[in-house]
């Protein structure tokens, strides 16, 4: 086994779990990663194979039937994910942030109706916090639902849903308080049918977006024209919470997306070091020369720092304590030096990168994905700015 990406400290138990991800992405995963991401096509047999695994319900509480594993053990689930076939981990993704939300800020009827059924995959969720015309400013949201007796009825355009098709609960933010500010925002967990179309009364969703990289999963837009949502539904039950919900599950997805940048650099070294052992240039391996000698050095020291990040922003949420500055940094630094390796990597492999019959051009049309997935490094280094100057 590689040095790279070790992490010291792991149980037997977390051990095995590794063992078995890794394995399942050498098996059913980078074998049909090409064909897949080429005809764009959503990966229904992996996400199979996933349910049975029990990986839905990886961080969900034994209570509910999951496995109860910790934000480190899933960050490191996803690493062997991405290294595979980054939009797999991408599936996965969306469904934690919606089950972290609901475990930490559901009431107890929302926890015992939608836990167990998301341990087993039966409902997957998604996330929805972007809209047409803003991202990264989330008090610029304009989606808005208004009560209607023991209903709120929503319009707005939703934008970026990952499992946008696939999922049958989202996770919706809207204002019920426009006056009131980042106090003014609800969450809502919106009951819908898979696919496309409608999908509820007054609730659509067009189509996929296309997108250079990325492929296999369904990326949307989400459509509400009075959509009518009990109020019940709204997350905790009480309304103007949904911002401080959103940031909470927000750092889970940190974690995430930073642990999808170091398995994507991990194979784009992996398969650039292959290479440079193979390709001859004046009589002997390229590996051989300096400047490939030294780019793989600068490239492994890179991704073992981005693990290492990573292993830290997990480990701090899961001692119970707030980890946006730990994660705002873990997901800066990992999307960073994803693209920097991943690009290394294309420069090793020289012409033939270029070709899509080598792994590393698809590797190099993702890696720009986790620059802003999640938030921006802008917004990364405004996170991180902010609470270096509170303490």
């Amino acid at each position: 086994m590689s040095r790279l990406q070790q992490t010291h400290g792991l149980t037997d138990e977390q051990r095995e779990i590794i063992a078995t991800v890794r394995a399942f992405a050498e098996k059913e995963i980078i074998p049909v990663a090409a064909e897949l991401e080429r005809a764009d096509e959503y990966p229904q047999a992996i996400v199979d194979g996933m349910k049975d695994l029990g990986l839905f319900g990886l961080m969900i509480g034994e209570e509910h039937g999951g496995l109860g594993e910790s934000l480190l053990t899933y960050a490191l689930a996803v690493e062997e994910l991405a290294r595979g076939w980054m939009s797999v981990s991408g599936i996965i993704n969306t469904h934690f942030i919606v089950a972290w939300m609901i475990t930490q800020h559901g009431t107890p009827e929302q926890r015992a109706h939608y836990l167990p059924k998301m341990a087993t995959g039966e409902i997957r969720g998604a996330f929805s916090m972007s809209e047409p015309g803003c991202g990264s400013d989330v008090s610029a949201i304009t989606t808005r639902a208004v009560p209607d007796g023991d209903h709120h009825v929503i319009d707005g355009q939703k934008m970026w849903l990952t499992n946008g098709a696939s999922a049958n609960l989202v996770a919706t933010l809207v204002k019920t308080d426009p006056d009131a500010g980042h106090r003014g925002m609800t969450t809502f967990l919106v009951d819908k049918t898979p696919g496309f179309g409608e999908v509820a009364p007054g609730l659509t969703v067009p189509g996929k977006i296309g997108k250079m990289g990325y492929k296999g999963i369904d990326t949307t837009e989400l459509l509400f024209d009075s959509h009518r949502v009990p109020s019940a539904q709204i997350l905790g039950g009480t309304p103007g919470r949904g911002f401080y919900q959103m940031m909470d599950g927000v750092e889970v997805g940190r974690v995430n997306v930073a642990a999808r940048a170091c398995g994507v650099a991990k194979r784009a070294y992996e398969l650039a070091i292959d290479y440079a052992r193979q390709r001859e240039t004046f009589g002997r391996p390229i590996a051989g020369h300096q400047a490939v000698l030294f780019r793989l050095a600068e490239m492994a020291t890179k991704i073992e720092a981005a693990h290492q990040m990573v292993v830290m922003a997990a480990r701090r949420k899961d001692s119970g304590e707030r980890n946006d500055l730990e994660a705002g940094m873990a997901k800066y630094l990992a999307g960073e030096y994803c693209k920097e390796v991943v690009e290394d990597a294309f420069r090793i492999h020289g012409g033939y990168a270029y070709s899509t019959e080598y792994e590393i051009e698809r590797l190099y049309r993702e890696a720009p994905m986790l620059l802003i997935g999640e938030g921006t490094a802008d917004i990364q280094k405004m996170i991180i700015g902010r609470r270096l100057l509170e303490d």
